[in-house]
């Protein structure tokens, strides 16, 4: 919130008794509300110009003071700053407090952050949040610990010792010691900022140290699977039941576009009768909460049909035998090797071959395919629209045969222009005819 009149005054309070010396005092006035206090300074009044509001002459004591008073200047428009950047309310009593010391916390960083894992991680038990969202936190933590004992020696510190350089220390010290990729870090600061935009709320500090930070995300190439590797993928025959199962989970989520967490939640009742009276999974996404439909492929629905009565599935009383995640993954790596994929293969990958190769590569709409795929706005989508080589490759020969045929062909002259040169000839020849009569 923006005041409207803002004012800082330093005066010369006179005494009960009237004498030279006297005490500064310091006048904060926000929106005609003034607040004030002593400076416990004493300054000689024939050595002061109220118009400047600071001591003259050129002595040491005077240059002294008037440091004094500027450095109150400076952090005082520094905290309504603040303030201001973090959309807060300004008044002269936050001014004052602050000034004072009364606004001061000795909260410490890493209490606060292990508050907000505990909350996070009650919210887990209730659903609101997956395990896996609490355990990032948890490894954020534990990464903003071992950096204050890399770098400053210490078990723990306040909000108020944090700043900008300790920001970039930390990003540094992600990247370098700890090995992180960029977007990796970016994603270890934004865990951590958001403790310190906490402490800012709740009034623990009023400077915001991620201010001036920066980051800029490295684009990746995530490609889904090729039209010819799903192929492959579908028809190689496993030694072992081990792999066909991981292999047919990993292919119901490219016909269906669920990410691993909803593939592996999946109950018999999700699945529902749509409009059209046929198979559809209908389920609220765990990660966001969006509601997703999606008509069941016969693909899809033969693979349901396979583990119908698998132990497993009896056991949890779930459509399909899915394994950790963790375990999914390292098995998807033996699976690419067997069937000669060279692209790293994993569980997200099912849901980017579904947006791409199977849906927008098969000329499906993507605001359909933003809805099958529970996304909140379209551009999540196009993220993952790669289009396939063999795509790009049609769409340009279609490209070259118009080319080819808007240059071979004439153009073509309408009957209406025909009937006017005509009658323009015609005219031609009647006005030469009396000419020559004449």
């Amino acid at each position: 919130m923006l005041s409207s009149s803002i004012g800082l005054t330093f005066f010369l309070k006179t005494p009960n008794k009237k004498n030279n010396i006297r005490f500064i005092y310091l006048r904060v006035t926000v929106d005609g509300l003034p607040k004030e206090t002593s400076t416990k300074r004493k300054w000689d009044v024939t050595r002061w110009d109220q118009k400047t509001e600071r001591a003259t002459g050129n002595k040491e004591d005077a240059r002294m003071l008037n440091l004094f008073l500027d450095a109150i200047e400076m952090k005082l428009n520094q905290y309504k700053s603040d303030l201001l950047y973090n959309e807060r309310s300004v008044t002269a009593q936050k001014l004052m407090d602050y000034l004072l010391g009364k606004t001061v916390s000795k909260a410490k960083v890493l209490e606060e952050f292990q508050i907000h894992n505990d909350e996070l991680a009650a919210l887990v038990k209730r659903g609101e949040y997956a395990d896996g969202t609490r355990e990032r936190y948890v490894t954020a933590r534990k990464h903003v610990q071992e950096f204050m004992q890399f770098k400053y020696h210490v078990d723990e510190m306040e909000f108020r010792d944090l700043n900008y350089e300790f920001v970039k220390d930390y990003e540094f010290y992600l990247k370098t010691v700890r090995n992180c990729s960029n977007n990796t870090t970016l994603k270890y600061i934004a865990n951590f900022k958001k403790i310190v935009l906490r402490a800012i709320d709740r009034e623990i500090i009023s400077g915001d140290p991620f201010k001036s930070f920066k980051g800029k995300k490295t684009k990746t190439n995530k490609k889904p699977l090729t039209s010819e590797e799903l192929y492959k993928l579908e028809h190689h025959d496993f030694s072992t039941s081990r792999l066909g199962v991981v292999r047919d989970v990993f292919i119901f989520q490219c016909y269906t576009g669920l990410a691993y967490i909803d593939a592996f939640n999946l109950r018999p009742v999700d699945i529902k009768n749509g409009i059209d009276g046929e198979p559809w999974i209908m389920i609220e996404r765990q990660k966001t909460g969006s509601e997703t439909n999606v008509p069941l492929l016969p693909q899809a629905s033969e693979i349901i049909a396979r583990y119908k009565n698998h132990p497993l599935c009896l056991k949890r009383g779930s459509v399909l035998p899915v394994k950790s995640n963790q375990r999914m993954n390292a098995y998807l790596k033996e699976i690419a090797d067997l069937c000669g994929i060279t692209s790293e293969l994993n569980t997200h990958k099912a849901r980017r071959t579904f947006g791409s190769t199977v849906t927008l590569a098969n000329n499906v709409p993507i605001h359909i395919v933003k809805e099958l795929l529970g996304h909140q706005s379209v551009k999540q989508t196009e993220e993952y629209a790669i289009t396939e080589q063999k795509s790009i490759a049609k769409e340009m020969h279609d490209l070259k045969l118009k080319l080819k045929t808007k240059d071979n062909s004439k153009p073509e002259i309408s009957m209406e222009a025909i009937v006017r040169m005509q009658q323009e000839l015609d005219e031609m020849k009647r006005k030469l005819t009396l000419q020559q009569a004449s």
